[in-house]
């Protein structure tokens, strides 16, 4: 999946939060979740479980101990508070509950960040919330005297693994990475998920990048984020501490694409690519936003052995929220197709991204890296794109669209 960048864009206020990289890039070793699933394994390890206990949820042989432990502590603590109900509940086995409810909570949060959903029993969790109110850290705690009795279960488990959640697998070697692109100030690489056995891409900023790019690098995802359309490259999770991004993988460039079959591309696959491609700047225009580095490089598919091509729209580094009035003063027009009756890119407008577009669809149409000449009814469309008179030129993108499909 190819990258390509531009060097100096416009940000918007709402990134000049992001702040720097917080690790260079191969500090962490180990697998986070596997240290955490550790360290709680060895807080219970050297806790005994009574076997009457224990019988309950040896069918779980991962966290069982776990449960175990819990389910003896609060078995004892609520035997302790039936028999202390009108009187005062000790001062150390006070303490010791509200740290007991306390680590429930904390470790079964864990467990949840970890993929592993467990359910609690609602009589004990509603038991250990009619307790909160009177339990006091200092002193003991006065049991009311009309506290309803815990009903104490000995027989069945108070915590089960949730058989709607599912467990993913915990991988301990990293995947494979494959370069398949490079800009200005990120790498691209492929992968294969283990988990999944799908390929993703993985764009990662460049250890040298500079704090005003790497500004740059955050909000390209924060666009891709925010925006849904099927005809846009989907973005899932940044990470932080690498200065990296996971998104779907795409099979070629647009230039790529066309290169390799101009010969004998069929009109209809033509019109079916430029319509997806002009669908998604439609939608972006729709949603305030100006792409402003479209080009060839910019705009990749996904080819299926059907014949079948998706195209996305991708590189959102130079895009901007026309809702944002902020604007970096020094920003550089730069990129691979640019109008030339735009003398400031502060200036850049719609009409200015129709010219980009005259371009793609030409080379969509002729396999050729040129504006295709007027005299026909498809050139004619391309050259009111791109003509010297921004006012002659389309109004808006569904204009364009509703015009190529009257053809």
């Amino acid at each position: 999946m190819p990258a390509s960048e531009a060097a100096h864009p416009d940000v918007s206020e709402v990134h000049q939060r992001m702040g720097p990289r917080r690790r260079e890039e191969g500090t962490m070793a180990g697998n986070p979740l596997e240290y955490m699933f550790a360290d709680l394994h060895a807080d219970y390890a050297a806790e005994s479980v009574p076997p009457r206990i224990a019988r309950l949820y040896e069918d779980d042989p991962e966290w069982g101990h776990m449960f175990g432990v819990l389910h003896k502590s609060l078995n004892q603590h609520f035997d302790d508070v039936n028999r202390r109900i009108g009187n005062h509940y000790w001062a150390d086995n006070s303490r010791d509950l509200i740290r007991l409810t306390d680590k429930i909570e904390h470790d079964l949060h864990t467990l949840r960040r970890g993929g592993v959903e467990v359910e609690f029993d609602p009589s004990y969790e509603d038991a250990l919330e009619a307790c909160r109110p009177w339990l006091s850290p200092s002193g003991g705690s006065p049991v009311p005297v009309d506290f309803a009795k815990i009903e104490v279960e000995r027989f069945k488990p108070v915590f089960t693994r949730s058989a709607t959640a599912v467990k993913l697998t915990k991988q301990t070697q990293p995947a494979n990475l494959q370069m398949v692109g490079a800009g200005s100030y990120a790498v691209v690489h492929s992968y294969v998920d283990p988990d999944y056995g799908i390929k993703f891409a993985l764009k990662r900023a460049k250890k040298e990048i500079g704090e005003r790019d790497l500004i740059r690098f955050k909000a390209e995802f924060e666009y891709m984020k925010r925006l849904s359309h099927p005809n846009l490259v989907e973005v899932y999770q940044y990470d932080e501490d690498r200065n990296e991004y996971r998104m779907e993988y795409c099979d070629e460039t647009l230039r790529d694409f066309i290169a390799k079959r101009n010969s004998k591309l069929e009109p209809h696959v033509r019109k079916n690519v430029a319509l997806q491609f002009l669908s998604a700047i439609s939608y972006l225009h729709r949603e305030g936003i100006l792409h402003r580095d479209i080009s060839l490089q910019n705009i990749l598919l996904r080819v299926y052995g059907s014949g079948d091509v998706q195209v996305k729209v991708s590189d959102f580094g130079l895009a901007k929220d026309q809702s944002q009035a902020f604007t970096l003063t020094n920003t550089e027009m730069r990129g691979t197709i640019r109008d030339p009756m735009l003398t400031s890119f502060k200036d850049y407008g719609v009409a200015n991204e129709l010219y980009s577009i005259a371009w793609v669809l030409s080379y969509i149409v002729t396999g050729r890296e040129s504006l295709m000449p007027a005299g026909s009814p498809l050139g004619d469309i391309i050259q009111r794109c791109a003509h010297h008179s921004i006012g002659d030129r389309y109004a808006t993108v569904d204009l364009l669209i509703e015009a190529i499909q009257a053809l």
